[in-house]
């Protein structure tokens, strides 16, 4: 059993995270890949987000990223009028094509073509061994 593992372990497995540039998807379906997350699955997106370094995550004790709430993402199902049910985020590197992590929404949500969504804040962590 590891009983300790110290920060910088943890930091550095999510500073590929954090940064500038990043776009966050609304997908119909959990992404595996940069292309599913952005095309294939995307049913909106919001670009150029700044996801700030990795800071203590309170519970239960570990690291984390913390994701900034979208206001104004934009909805591009395939056509106006079209409606899909978003049920998971993905967070990409653009400038490498490349995604980063993926996971449930919250609360599903039934998007149509050419609205804007938001979605609240959240955080990516990863928890200390115990």
């Amino acid at each position: 059993v590891m009983a300790f593992l110290n920060p910088l372990v943890l930091d550095n497995g999510l500073s590929l995270i954090s940064g500038a540039g990043r776009r966050l998807d609304i997908c119909h379906t959990e992404p595996t890949t940069y292309a599913q997350a952005t095309t294939s699955f995307s049913l909106g997106n919001k670009t150029g987000l700044t996801i700030p370094a990795p800071s203590a995550l309170a519970s239960p004790v570990g690291r984390r990223v913390a994701v900034p709430a979208i206001t104004d993402g934009s909805v591009t199902v395939s056509s106006t009028g079209t409606t899909d049910d978003a049920q998971f985020w993905a967070l990409s590197d653009p400038a490498n094509s490349r995604l980063l992590a993926a996971g449930f929404l919250s609360v599903a949500d039934l998007v149509t073509a050419g609205d804007g969504f938001t979605l609240t804040g959240f955080d990516i962590g990863i928890p200390l061994p115990v």
